[in-house]
């Protein structure tokens, strides 16, 4: 068997609290939501949202109608939760993210991920557009996270713990190793160039200067993006294990002699957007037989 979707590591003491937004939001999605519940959610990051319109039996769900939910204002995400079967198993896919740079909070941006383990998603799949700073990685291509280093200055576990999250989770193995071999296996199997590397999560919305370009390198980042972290860190302290793949959209300020923009981040995560769906649709293949 090469996946496995193992049970949850959920805490044994007594839950403390459970946010108001997501109790609201549980009890709005929860009819809508197919039975058995999706094992497996991904969330779509900017450029990335074909991959909701191959879903078979789509349901969607806007932003606008789930309690708690804020609306997403950055070109590229639409805005919706889209529930449906993905190689044959239920998926529910957040189709758009929240990003602290639009003046969320962190329990704003989270709230997803907390509504998708409290269904029973056991595994997450994180994707983002990202800067590259590793001068190997030409892009566009595709970039496993094989770790992170946090400089957004914001933790969304800080505050009062929330029923079902440990209050201190480990991160050693912070992108499941196991998922991560068999997103490379995928990605063989449908020969898409997919390198591994260290994500470093900025707060934005701005661009990083030259000068943070190569501070960023000499601490190990291979890429940079403005999400993605969050998630990851709500998800682990839920037991859920995380799979993440970054688009590399272009290179980091002073790397290339092209001005940056969102429109060309855009444009590469669509090109990318192919390759991206087919080593998501394999990794889920490899489990389904587990879900």
């Amino acid at each position: 068997m090469v996946g496995t979707v193992r049970p949850s590591a959920r805490p044994t003491d007594r839950p403390l609290s459970m946010h108001p937004d997501l109790a609201s939001a549980l009890s709005y999605v929860g009819v809508l939501i197919a039975d058995p519940p999706p094992c497996i959610a991904v969330v779509l990051g900017s450029g990335l949202g074909g991959l909701a319109d191959s879903l078979e039996g789509a349901r969607r769900i806007p932003y606008a109608d789930i309690p708690g939910f804020p609306k997403t204002t950055v070109a590229g995400h639409r805005g919706e939760l889209v529930v449906g079967e993905l190689e044959g198993t239920p998926v529910v896919l957040q189709n758009g993210r929240f990003h602290l740079y639009e003046g969320h909070d962190p329990d704003a941006v989270t709230l997803p991920v907390r509504l998708f383990a409290a269904h029973g998603a056991e595994i997450l799949i994180l994707t983002n557009a990202a800067g590259g700073l590793n001068p190997q990685f030409r892009p566009p291509t595709l970039m496993l996270l094989a770790d992170h280093i946090n400089l957004m200055w914001r933790n969304p576990l800080v505050g009062k713990r929330l029923s079902g999250e440990v209050r201190f989770p480990d991160l050693l193995d912070a992108y499941d190793r196991e998922l991560r071999s068999i997103a490379r296996d995928s990605a063989a199997e449908c020969h898409v160039a997919l390198v591994e590397g260290v994500y470093g999560s900025v707060p934005g919305p701005s661009f990083e200067t030259p000068a943070e370009v190569r501070m960023l390198r000499r601490l190990g980042c291979d890429a940079v993006g403005m999400s993605t972290v969050p998630e990851a860190l709500v998800a682990r302290a839920r037991g859920m294990r995380v799979l993440g793949i970054s688009s590399i959209t272009n290179a980091g300020a002073g790397l290339s002699k092209t001005p940056l923009s969102h429109e060309e981040v855009l444009e590469a995560g669509q090109r990318l957007a192919g390759d991206l769906e087919q080593v998501v649709r394999g990794v889920v293949r490899r489990l389904i037989a587990d879900c």
